[in-house]
C-alpha cells in the first residue's frame, strides 16, 4: 500500500507541475458538475413549490365553480332561435346557491368539510387609511379546507354563522397595513359602508401563488374572511337580483342595513349576466381515492338539481398541479441530461490530455519500469493522475454550482433548492468520469515495453 502511495505522489507532483494544461482539463467536469447541481437545484425547487400549492389548495379538495357566460346589450335584439332557446333554458336554473351546499353536505357520505364561497372587491377604510382589498364570505369548514390557522383570535362561531354577524377574520397583511402598532382583535374595520368587527388574524404564508388562482389558491394575506350570512344579507345576494335587470343601470345602496348592491355597466358594453348565489363550493373529501367517484356523483346531482343546465365546473387543482409537476419533471429530466453531456465531454477531454501525457513521457514510463517498477505502478500513477484532476474539477463544480443556484434565485426568481442527495450524486459522477476515462491510458501506458520506452526519441 506504501509502494502505491508513493506512485499518487508522483502523480500529484505531475499535475502540480503542469498546472495550466491540468485546469484545462478539469474544466469540462467543473462546468458539467456545475451544471449538473443548478439543474438538479431547479428541477428541486419546482418541486418545492408544486408541494407548497397542493397544501394551499388543500389536499383532496374539488372545485365547483359557475359558468359565467358575457352578454352584451346587442346581443339581447336577437340572437337567433338557438341562442334564444338556450336562454330560455338557463333562466330555469338557480345557478350555484346554498342549498346545493346543504344537499351536498346531508347526501354525500365521502364529504369531510364544505365551504360556499362569495367574493367581493371594494375599498377598506380604518382610521382614515384606504386600501383595496377582497372580502370572502365563508363557512368555518373553509379555513380547514385550506390549512389556515390564526395566529391571534379565533374563527366564527355557530351563532355568528348563523345570524350573519358583522365579524372578520384578516388575512397577515390587512394586519399589517391597518393594525401595524395595536392588537387587531376586537377592533373594527369598515369595508364598503359596513363596519366589521376583527375577531381572528391568519396566518402569514410566504408561498408564491402568482397565476395559480386559478386552480383554486387565493392570496391569503390580502383578505378579508366573513360568515357567509353576513355576505348575503350585508353585502351582495345575486339570488334577489334578476337576471334581465343587467342591460340597465342598476346600483343601489340601502345605507340602513348596510347592504350592498352589485353594480351593473353600461348597456354599449359587455357584461357578465352572473345569477350565481356563490362564487365557488370547495368540498373535501375523506380520502385521495374517493376523488373521482364523488367527482362524478357532484356533477350529476347538481346538474339535476339545476334542471339539466350545465351552468357549472368541477375541476381537482390537487390533480391540475400533480400535472403540472410531471410536466416539470420531465423538463427536468431533459435538463438534467443536457447537463450530464457535459460531464462526458469532460471525461473525454480527460482520456485525450492522458493519452498525450502517455506519449510526452515515455522515457519517463520506460526509466521507472528498468529500475523496478512494476506494471501496477505506472497503473496506479497515470490513474491517479486522471482521478485527482476530475475529483478536483468536481469539488470546484459542486462550489460553482451552489454559486449558479444562488444567482438563478436572485436574478431569475426561481426558486432553487441545493439537496446534499445532487452533491453526492455530482462528486461521485466526478469520481466514476476520472477512473472510467482514466484507466484506459493508464492501461496503455504500463503496457509499454521498457527498452522501447527508454530508446524513444
Amino acid at each position: 500500500m506504501k509502494r502505491y502511495f508513493h506512485d499518487i505522489i508522483i502523480a500529484l507532483e505531475s499535475i502540480l507541475s503542469n498546472k495550466l494544461k491540468s485546469v484545462l482539463t478539469a474544466l469540462g467536469i467543473i462546468f458539467g458538475v456545475a451544471a449538473v447541481i443548478s439543474m438538479l437545484a431547479i428541477g428541486k425547487g419546482a418541486q418545492q413549490e408544486i408541494l407548497e400549492q397542493i397544501k394551499m389548495v388543500g389536499v383532496n379538495n374539488i372545485l365547483i365553480n359557475p359558468i359565467v357566460e358575457e352578454q352584451s346589450a346587442e346581443n339581447g335584439e336577437g340572437n337567433g332561435e338557438a341562442e334564444s332557446g338556450e336562454k330560455q333554458q338557463r333562466k330555469f336554473s338557480r345557478g350555484l346557491s346554498l342549498l346545493d351546499v346543504e344537499a351536498i353536505r346531508n347526501h354525500i357520505p365521502s364529504v369531510q368539510r364544505i365551504s360556499p364561497e362569495i367574493a367581493l372587491n371594494a375599498f377598506v377604510v380604518q382610521n382614515g387609511k384606504r386600501s383595496p382589498a377582497k372580502l370572502v364570505g365563508v363557512a368555518n369548514d373553509y379555513f380547514g379546507l385550506y390549512n389556515l390557522k390564526l395566529t391571534e383570535g379565533t374563527v366564527f362561531n355557530d351563532y355568528q354563522e348563523d345570524h350573519g354577524i358583522q365579524v372578520c377574520v384578516i388575512g397577515a397583511n390587512i394586519k399589517a397595513k391597518f393594525f401595524a402598532k395595536v392588537n387587531p382583535i376586537n377592533q373594527y374595520i369598515k369595508f364598503g359602508a359596513v363596519w366589521l368587527k376583527v375577531i381572528g388574524v391568519l396566518e402569514k404564508t410566504d408561498v408564491n401563488l402568482t397565476g395559480f388562482e386559478e386552480t383554486g389558491v387565493n392570496v391569503y394575506n390580502d383578505n378579508i374572511y366573513v360568515p357567509v350570512k353576513t355576505m348575503l344579507l350585508r353585502f351582495q345576494n345575486r339570488a334577489l337580483v334578476s337576471t334581465k335587470l343587467s342591460t340597465s343601470a342598476v346600483s343601489f345602496r340601502m345605507r340602513g342595513m348596510g347592504f350592498l348592491s352589485v353594480r351593473s355597466s353600461d348597456p354599449s358594453q359587455n357584461t357578465t349576466s352572473n345569477y350565481n348565489q356563490l362564487d365557488r363550493i370547495v368540498v373535501q373529501v375523506k380520502e385521495t381515492e374517493q376523488i373521482q367517484p364523488t367527482t362524478e356523483i357532484l356533477s350529476r346531482m347538481i346538474l339535476r338539481r339545476h334542471s339539466e343546465v350545465k351552468d357549472f365546473e368541477i375541476t381537482v387543482p390537487e390533480l391540475l398541479l400533480k400535472q403540472q409537476q410531471r410536466t416539470k419533471d420531465i423538463f427536468n429530466i431533459v435538463l438534467g441530461a443536457i447537463a450530464s453531456i457535459s460531464l462526458v465531454v469532460g471525461g473525454i477531454g480527460i482520456m485525450n490530455i492522458m493519452f498525450a501525457s502517455v506519449m510526452e513521457r515515455i522515457k519517463e514510463i520506460g526509466t521507472r519500469m528498468a529500475i523496478g517498477a512494476k506494471k501496477m505502478d505506472i497503473v496506479v500513477q497515470f490513474l491517479s493522475e486522471a482521478i485527482l484532476i476530475s475529483v478536483t474539477g468536481g469539488f470546484i463544480g459542486i462550489a460553482l454550482g451552489m454559486v449558479l443556484s444562488k444567482l438563478i434565485n436572485q436574478v431569475a426568481d426561481i426558486l432553487t433548492i441545493v439537496s446534499p442527495f445532487s452533491v453526492i450524486i455530482a462528486f461521485g459522477v466526478s469520481g466514476a468520469v476520472g477512473v472510467i476515462f482514466g484507466y484506459s491510458p493508464a492501461k496503455r501506458a504500463a503496457e509499454k515495453d521498457p527498452i522501447e520506452s527508454l530508446r524513444y526519441e
